[in-house]
């Protein structure tokens, strides 16, 4: 068994291990607890139950605990302390040069002590400071729980990843998001395919249409040619049959 236990803030709480009915057969159990690899001790035990108490005070205290109960069969679980978890978006932000863009995150039930914005440049993280850049970027909340943050003016180097972090009095907590900044050429891409397309058809068109007109001109003319050949011929058979009559008169 696996169980997430979310704090905010410095508190007692108190882990329980119950053997479930099924398992009530077991006999002479050992129970271990543990911090991780550490191993504790349990505070009380009552009938087919083991607790232990925890004073969480600061950050170093949460991660995972476990009870281990060995006998016949070894029985486990598993206690994970942790700060409240932020949402960001899984999926990219899109949007073009020159627009603007909105990121957002939330923390659901839990007030943050702050919100600081992150930019991730390769390896390095770089705070965003809108005091500082109040051209280029606007961070507001709508809410305690609820950061937004603008970027004006988007350019390429725009384009990448950004975290949002919350601060809790017990550590802090981290959502990601992701901006996708598009050249304004792409939004035209197909237009412009279509034009290309249109461009090389009405272009074959044309060509075939001048070749047909052309060829047909070419055989009007040889048609023509043809024509004065035989009147030619026509005409030089009557002058020589003239010619013949002539002489025998």
């Amino acid at each position: 068994m696996e169980k997430n236990i979310t704090l905010d803030s410095a508190t007692i709480i108190e882990l329980s291990c119950r053997l479930d009915n099924k398992y009530s057969h077991l006999k002479n159990l050992q129970v271990t607890w543990k911090r991780g690899n550490e191993t504790i001790r349990h505070i009380d035990k009552t009938e087919n139950s083991w607790s232990i108490q925890l004073k969480i005070l600061d950050s170093s205290k949460l991660g995972s605990y476990s009870c281990i109960l060995k006998g016949e069969e070894e029985i486990s679980a598993i206690f994970y302390l942790q700060v409240p978890k932020i949402e960001g978006k899984e999926k990219p932000i899109v949007s073009y040069e020159g627009d603007s863009a909105v990121m957002i995150c939330k923390s659901f039930g839990y007030t943050p002590i702050a919100w600081t914005w992150y930019k991730i440049n390769g390896s390095e993280q770089i705070a965003i400071n809108d005091s500082l850049l109040a051209d280029k970027y606007v961070i507001n909340s709508v809410s305690a729980n609820v950061t937004h943050l603008k970027i004006l003016k988007l350019a390429k180097e725009d384009d990448g990843v950004y975290w949002c972090e919350a601060a809790f009095e017990l550590g802090r907590s981290k959502g990601s998001l992701k901006l996708k900044v598009l050249s304004l050429m792409v939004p035209l891409k197909p237009f412009l395919a279509i034009v290309a397309e249109v461009v090389i058809l009405v272009t074959i068109v044309f060509l075939y249409e001048m070749y047909s007109k052309k060829k047909e001109k070419c055989a009007e003319d040889e048609k023509e040619f043809d024509q004065v050949e035989q009147l030619k011929s026509e005409e030089s058979n009557g002058l020589e049959n003239s010619s013949a009559r002539n002489r025998k008169i």
